[in-house]
């Protein structure tokens, strides 16, 4: 039985782009969900032209269908919130230790989390750099970041196999 259950939410994200790269970062990472708040993006959607299914495999659930009030209500109860961005008093997230069941709430492009929201995180974390980050990049650093601190980091050749793409035959060589 997996132990682990991630999910990442998105606060009304308006770039199709960035859900789409977000998407990616999630099969990439293993996330087991990517939640959402607000319009935006459902409005975004309809006007783009690009008709490619971000996933198969992981739900994009728009927490408005769920009649959930907010990202947080979307999730079980002994799942832990971390809010991610640049706020004053969160801690960096090198020093930051995950835990196995998480959401993670990241703010939309052109705003930040709610006060509501960070109020009632179990954490609030943020990347340390010079500026904001894109919300695709930073949901990838976070993931990363879950990955380098966890068992799976160890990971092989085995692993490198069956990630790969078809075309990538190139070895090490000692």
């Amino acid at each position: 039985m997996k132990k682990e259950y991630v999910s990442i939410g998105l606060t009304n994200p308006k770039g199709v782009e960035n859900v789409g790269s977000v998407m990616r970062a999630a099969g990439c990472y293993q996330v087991d969900q990517v939640l959402y708040s607000g319009q935006r993006y459902d409005r975004a959607a309809k006007m783009t032209t690009d008709t490619k299914n971000a996933s198969s495999t992981i739900p994009l659930i728009n927490i408005e269908t769920l009649s959930a009030e907010t990202l947080i209500d979307a999730v079980e109860p002994d799942t832990q919130i971390i809010c991610v961005d640049l706020i004053q008093g969160a801690t960096p997230l090198p020093s930051f230790q995950h835990p196995e069941k998480a959401l993670y709430i990241f703010g939309p492009e052109d705003g930040t989390i709610s006060q509501k929201i960070v109020d009632r995180a179990d954490h609030v974390v943020f990347v340390p750099t010079v500026g904001c980050m894109n919300l695709a990049a930073s949901v990838n650093v976070l993931l990363y970041d879950r990955l380098a601190k966890s068992a799976r980091a160890d990971a092989g050749d085995d692993w490198i196999k069956q990630s790969k793409d078809v075309n990538n035959n190139v070895k090490v060589r000692s």
